[in-house]
């Protein structure tokens, strides 16, 4: 049961994140860098936020993976919803000069990169170990403890629900 979650789940990954690295071809570096409106991020910043955010995802996921601690501990109530829905909440969040602390990326071909470093990085995490064995968790800093495998779900949810600000911005820009 465990190693086909975990591959239904893996599956899903992998096709959102290659859904993120396809859509790096409909873009100029330009492009990427226009925000849609004083004070947004522009698609750049998106994808410098979702590599950022899934590198520490990624070691957070390996360490669940290689661990016992934690196996008791439990994920926030709202982290159960989350994960119940196989979504985030459809709202856009936002903070205080949000456009000023993420970077525009240098250039496609290092969004690229990461991209794909980060694909083959999670792939060979799971090649390792047979999931059933991996029962200790690790700390969200907001949602409480993750397994391994809901640190995986948690990458692909938290991509998926970028495809909805990516639209945002399509629709504005007019790509």
């Amino acid at each position: 049961m465990m190693k086909n979650t975990a591959e239904i789940v893996l599956n899903r990954f992998n096709s959102t994140i290659t859904a993120w690295i396809n859509s790096l071809n409909d873009y100029s570096i330009a492009q990427l860098h226009q925000a849609p409106r004083p004070g947004s991020w522009s698609l750049g910043q998106v994808y410098t936020h979702i590599i950022d955010d899934t590198r520490y995802q990624v070691a957070q996921m390996k360490s669940a993976l290689f661990t016992k601690e934690h196996a008791g501990e439990d994920m926030h109530p709202d982290a159960k919803i989350m994960f119940a829905n196989n979504s985030f909440p459809d709202m856009i969040i936002a903070g205080p000069a949000t456009d000023q602390r993420i970077p525009q990326p240098g250039n496609k071909q290092a969004v690229l990169q990461a991209l794909v470093q980060i694909k083959n990085e999670v792939n060979e995490a799971w090649e390792t170990i047979d999931p059933a064995l991996a029962t200790g968790k690790t700390l969200h800093p907001g949602l409480h403890y993750f397994s391994a495998l809901e640190w995986l779900q948690f990458m692909e949810m938290h991509m998926r629900h970028h495809f909805r600000q990516k639209k945002r911005i399509d629709e504005v820009l007019g790509t």
